[in-house]
């Protein structure tokens, strides 16, 4: 047993089993990437990686087991888990997220082609358990994936928790240890006492209040758009790339890659992605300006390029001065848990009102973006407010954009 001190959590323990894994290529590779992808360029401090929050998450893991009375193997299962369950991610985490997805078919959490074969399964394999297993838990499909894949899970709690520390943003407050005390399982899956229910609402609050502050403030928002569109040009345009060995690679491996590219586009938003020679906002409108309808489904980076197109077309500049970003529309918030109070089993919904005024926020808090040059602010704006059929301005909406 090792004990490993985290800002955090305090003290972290890791067995024999962790350790080894600890030290594998593909969680030493979590070293070298960013939690939270371009939050460094709004907050300094926000350059924690992917291997604290798996060692974090692990911990909170090995405490919800023991809430739960899981017994030695369940829990070495789902601790396993909880350690290996950010391996999938490519470089500069979710930010490659969309380029993944297109063009390799996978996600993060699908971490099968490193965990089933090689040095992991081997260790894995070695200790008794199943990578296959792992791997369910890591995906959502297995009866004990609710704790580090669910509503109430680890990975939130440490993620909310972690990125509020880095960042300095005081929004992510959850008491982790009074929600993980306050979990029962049950047939359904996790299910709290009727004592948790402040617990599990500061956790909804913490997130709702930390998505327009830390995860989709603009900068970060127009970074991402910029390296998205650079590594969709390399996988497009420069022959020979393989999609797959990019997402392998780590944060500076990548963004060298693109600063270097043969592709001029490439190059250029790589560059200044670097340099934070960032564009800028043309326009950032909310649900109520758009036709919300035409964008329940979920457009994806193709389709995104398609509109910048039109208005880049419509503004008379190139095409790739001009970005266009749409978020997917948040999901109403369900906690998708029951609460135990002295009577029955009860949907948390009935006894926290609360849930629906955060959902309302995060309806409110959702922002389309159409980036580009700082002299092609004003033709761009006025363009993309024509292709987007964008409704007229309230006196309240029309705040002065930097």
């Amino acid at each position: 047993m090792k004990i490993i001190k985290d800002p955090v959590h305090g003290y972290v323990e890791a067995d024999a089993l962790a350790l080894r894994l600890l030290d594998s290529g593909v969680v030493q590779r979590l070293r070298h990437v960013t939690q939270l992808g371009f939050a460094n360029l709004v907050y300094p401090g926000a350059n924690h990686t992917r291997f604290e929050h798996s060692l974090g998450t692990m911990h909170l893991a090995g405490l919800m087991s023991g809430q739960l009375g899981l017994d030695r193997d369940e829990t070495k299962l789902v601790t396993t888990a909880a350690l290996l369950h950010d391996i999938g991610h490519g470089p500069f985490s979710h930010v490659t997220e969309p380029v993944m997805e297109e063009f390799t078919g996978r996600s993060h959490h699908q971490i099968d082609r490193l965990v089933r074969e090689g040095a992991t399964a081997g260790i894995l394999e070695g200790d008794g358990l199943d990578p296959a297993e792992v791997c369910a838990v890591v995906a959502g499909k297995h009866r004990l994936a609710s704790i580090i894949h669910g509503s109430l899970d680890v990975d939130r709690m440490d993620y909310l928790m972690r990125d509020a520390h880095y960042t300095g943003v005081p929004y992510g407050t959850v008491d982790a240890h009074r929600l993980i005390r306050s979990t029962i399982f049950t047939e359904s899956g996790i299910a709290l006492h009727e004592g948790g229910i402040n617990a599990a609402e500061s956790l909804l609050i913490a997130r709702t209040l930390m998505r327009p502050a830390v995860y989709f403030h603009h900068v970060s928002r127009i970074a991402t758009s910029m390296f998205v569109h650079a590594l969709r040009e390399e996988v497009q345009n420069t022959p020979g790339t393989d999609a797959h060995e990019l997402m392998r690679m780590d944060d500076a491996a990548c963004m060298e890659r693109l600063k270097h590219s043969s592709c001029e586009i490439t190059r250029d938003l790589a560059r200044r992605v670097y340099a934070r020679d960032l564009y800028k906002r043309a326009l950032y409108i909310g649900e109520d300006r758009v036709n919300a309808a035409a964008f329940r489904q979920e457009l994806g980076p193709a389709r995104e390029r398609e509109i910048a197109r039109e208005i880049a077309e419509t503004a008379g500049v190139t095409e790739d001065e001009v970005l266009v970003d749409i978020p997917r529309l948040p999901r109403a918030l369900s906690m998708e848990v029951r609460v135990r109070n002295s009577h029955a089993m009860v949907e948390i919904e009935e006894v926290s009102p609360l849930i629906n005024t955060l959902n309302d926020t995060r309806r409110q808090q959702w922002r389309l973006g159409v980036y580009t040059i700082q002299e092609h602010r004003d033709t761009v704006e006025q363009a993309a407010t024509e292709v987007l059929r964008v409704k007229r301005a309230t006196k309240q909406d029309k705040l002065v954009v930097t």
